[in-house]
């Protein structure tokens, strides 16, 4: 008799930086998508599959949902919300140490209307007293009719496994969606591109905020197998360009060491990075460049 084969959907939805892209990365063992201690962080949805002798579980990271302020901030918000409509299952995480805030009754509001189970994740367990979560779950049970609600720790990966059991647990039969050894649905070159934009978030703090793109304009093996990978970073002000190049280009050179340690991980392979800064005003609010960056209608 043929074993029985489960698989599904489930996005992970919740206020920025709560730590969504941290458990993505827990879970497939592999940094796919790019964190950081700034809102806002992931603007697409990135899928991370997990394929398991009998079961294949694909999560939809969501950018974090917030007021938009431009047009680059209401693509990020559509997308998350209409990936509700799309999945089997979500996990709606919830920062343990910042407790319940309006964007989670934003959330909340919108979960309403949707017909699928809804787990509560309450994340980063880690950094608060045991005493204090009883009272935060408490206060969330009530406002919504959670499927369940686990504890983590997705930094730590306390209780992670657990919950996988029970998502597992709760999938219906299906099919094997993608190959056993794919861990993403996205193409290299947008991997590379977040892994050199979290970096420029990592290393100019707040001075270069969420003003910046980054477009790999080539990629190609060199002899000894070496991969010569060229990219800009393209950002909206001359200040910001004099920021990301840094004295004598010192900070653009700190990146791209930064980066190409993270590149040649996820390749397996050595790494030639250039890397170059280009102005381009207000490229948040002017649709032909969203497109152009990778931030298309056609996703929401």
């Amino acid at each position: 008799m043929e074993k029985q084969f489960k698989s599904g959907f489930i996005a992970i939805i919740g206020r920025p930086n709560v730590g969504k892209s941290t458990f993505m990365n827990q879970v497939i063992g592999q940094k796919i998508a790019i964190m950081s201690d700034k809102p806002q962080t992931t603007r697409n949805k990135i899928q991370g599959v997990l394929t398991l002798s009998d079961a294949q579980m694909i999560f939809i990271d969501t950018p974090g949902i917030h007021k938009p302020k431009h047009q680059l901030g209401d693509f990020m918000v559509k997308t998350a919300i209409n990936t509700l409509n799309e999945v089997d299952a979500i996990l709606f995480m919830i920062n343990a140490e910042e407790g319940y805030g309006k964007g989670d009754q934003y959330i909340l509001d919108r979960l309403q209307k949707v017909d699928k189970p809804v787990y509560l994740i309450v994340n980063k367990i880690d950094l608060v007293h045991p005493d204090k979560l009883l009272p935060l779950i408490d206060q969330y049970k009530d406002k919504h009719n959670f499927t369940e609600i686990i504890p983590i720790s997705a930094l730590q990966g306390n209780n992670v496994k657990h919950l996988l059991a029970v998502l597992k647990d709760q999938l219906a039969e299906g099919p094997q969606y993608y190959p056993e050894d794919q861990i993403t649905d996205h193409p290299e070159r947008f991997i590379i591109s977040e892994l050199i934009r979290e970096k420029v978030l990592q290393f100019t703090k707040e001075e270069v905020p969420h003003s910046i793109a980054v477009v790999i304009e080539n990629m190609e093996q060199r002899n000894h197998g070496k991969v010569l990978i060229q990219a800009t970073i393209v950002t909206e002000r001359k200040t910001q360009k004099g920021i990301l190049i840094g004295k004598q280009g010192t900070m653009l050179k700190n990146i791209g060491k930064a980066a190409r340690k993270d590149i040649e991980n996820l390749l397996g392979t050595s790494v030639y990075l250039e890397l170059w800064v280009k102005v381009k005003k207000d490229w948040r609010n002017k649709q032909s460049q969203l497109q152009e960056y990778g931030f298309s209608r056609d996703d929401y």
